[in-house]
């Protein structure tokens, strides 16, 4: 109900109160008055009723603007429900996924905890993982798994480097008991004890890579001990420095990872270098050969120029025989012509003149 319908409600009480109030007041006998109230009375139950109609009318519509809204409100609040609902079921779907993944990952981690936990399926893990990485940084013809030396040792990788350096042994087995031990530590004693049964394994371990994969004109002068945890390298690199010196000073440099990729891209390097040095001696080898052709070359030239000069003199050699020749036969027919006219003519040349003509031809023949 609105504060209009009150006020009219409340104005129509206060009518009626007034009309009881003058009732009360009259006289019994004022008839006249009583009509007059009567008919006041009349008026007041008209107004009464029409304002009651509109009371309802207004009471229809308020609970009608109120159903609405209602109504609205439900709507709203079901459409809300709705989505926050849609919301929390894909919100489950994926926590049940990640679920499903953790499980998943928990079984690979104790896969692996069981791998790591025995020496042999250790070995194979770190073999496959060095192998992986080789695979992936050098050509095929840049390395060889499990190879043997001269002395029977078997090298899990070997790197086919030009000298110098040679050929590297790599190491992909690598003592992790005592790293376990060192992680699993529960106090500072523990740990210390840990660290230091770590430090004899790996520099025993060092030692036995040395004797074993480093042969003087075989292989290179260093050796690479792989660790297949970037975990183990920095607690060996931050904790154990005299190690790493130990190490170096044997000549066996320990790789994580990401350093013997670094490792593998330098190797690469330097057998790009290589081969582009071979190509180099190579071509120098081919042009030298070309200029040794261009000299034969140009010695042939210079022969067949001097016979060309020669042929050129000895055609002209052969014209002037030739001029010659014609020149003689020339005058062999005038002295025919003479001869054939000389008999012909009347008179008989004399002795001395038919001589002087004789040896003028010969002298003419003679050239």
């Amino acid at each position: 109900m609105t504060a209009f319908e009150i006020g009219l409600l409340a104005a129509l009480v206060v009518m009626i109160g007034l009309l009881v109030v003058m009732l009360r007041n009259r006289q019994p006998g004022g008839g006249a008055d009583l009509a007059e109230l009567r008919g006041q009375l009349a008026q007041i139950s008209s107004q009464s009723g029409a304002l009651q109609n509109l009371i309802a009318d207004q009471m229809a519509q308020s609970e009608g603007r109120l159903g609405t809204r209602l109504e609205q409100s439900l709507r709203d609040q079901n459409d809300r429900t709705t989505k926050s609902l849609t919301s929390m079921a894909e919100k489950l779907a994926v926590i049940t996924e990640a679920n499903a993944h953790i499980s998943t990952l928990t079984g690979q981690v104790s896969q692996l905890q069981n791998i790591l936990s025995n020496k042999q399926a250790r070995g194979s893990f770190g073999e496959v993982q060095l192998e992986n990485l080789v695979r992936d940084a050098l050509p095929d013809s840049a390395y060889d798994f499990q190879v043997t030396l001269s002395n029977g040792r078997r090298v899990d990788c070997f790197l086919k480097l030009p000298n110098p350096p040679g050929p590297i042994a790599i190491d992909s087995k690598f003592p992790l008991e005592s790293y376990r031990q060192l992680v699993a530590a529960s106090d500072d004693a523990a740990k210390d004890a840990a660290r230091r049964r770590l430090e004899a394994d790996v520099k025993k371990h060092i030692s036995d890579i040395a004797s074993k994969y480093i042969i003087p004109g075989e292989t290179a002068e260093s050796a690479i001990l792989f660790l297949p945890s970037e975990s183990v390298y920095a607690e060996i690199n931050i904790q154990l420095p005299k190690l790493v010196e130990a190490s170096r000073r044997a000549h066996v440099y320990m790789a994580g990872p990401d350093n013997l990729m670094l490792i593998l891209h330098t190797v690469r390097a330097i057998l790009r270098d290589a081969r582009m040095h071979e190509a180099a001696g190579m071509i120098q080898t081919q042009v030298d050969l070309m200029m040794q052709d261009v000299n034969r070359l140009d010695e042939r030239v210079n022969k067949l120029a001097t016979h060309f000069s020669q042929a050129e003199r000895d055609i002209n050699d052969i014209q002037t025989s030739t001029r010659k020749i014609t020149a003689r036969g020339d005058k062999i027919a005038e002295i025919e012509v003479m001869d054939a006219a000389q008999a012909t003519s009347p008179s008989r040349p004399s002795a001395t003149s038919s001589a002087n003509v004789t040896a003028k031809a010969q002298q003419d023949l003679l050239g």
